[in-house]
């Protein structure tokens, strides 16, 4: 009888084993994947060049605990992600969408080549002047200096 009382004491403690508490939020490991996924696509608005998941910056930390909140709380990969727009601006996203507000982003790879091709075709089109023949004077100059 003592046995099977320790087991059901031990069952709360295996299950509690197989949660993880990361960002003062506790997850199943499924849910743990699910918040890294989702904070893998958002930027860190103070890092600017890497992801929530991948920056040790305070408000990253906060971000993380935000997404593993809502993941916790049911709500779906799609609306955390609206709410983190709605809340931080397009400029979250590590892909944003194409959109009015992002095609000079996407486009600016574009346009600096061919910016580039038309500075360089100026370049070619303008033809230097040839320089003045050389006077008697210079000429001479030219060979003592040359000796």
């Amino acid at each position: 009888m003592r046995k099977l009382l320790f087991v059901l004491a031990l069952v709360p403690a295996l299950a509690y084993a197989q949660t993880l508490t990361r960002d003062g939020v506790t997850l199943t490991p499924a849910q743990e994947a699910r918040a890294e996924d989702i904070g893998s696509q958002l930027r860190c608005l103070v890092c600017q060049n890497e992801s929530i998941e991948g920056s040790s910056a305070d408000l990253a930390k906060q971000l993380r605990t935000i997404i593993r909140q809502h993941v916790v709380a049911g709500d779906s990969s799609k609306s955390i992600m609206n709410y983190m727009v709605q809340r931080y601006g397009i400029f979250v996203l590590l892909k944003p969408p194409f959109m009015r507000l992002t095609w000079a982003l996407y486009a600016s790879p574009f346009i600096g080549i061919i910016l580039g091709f038309f500075g360089f075709w100026l370049m070619r089109r303008t033809k230097a002047e040839a320089p003045a023949p050389l006077t008697d004077a210079d000429a001479r100059r030219l060979d003592e200096l040359l000796k």
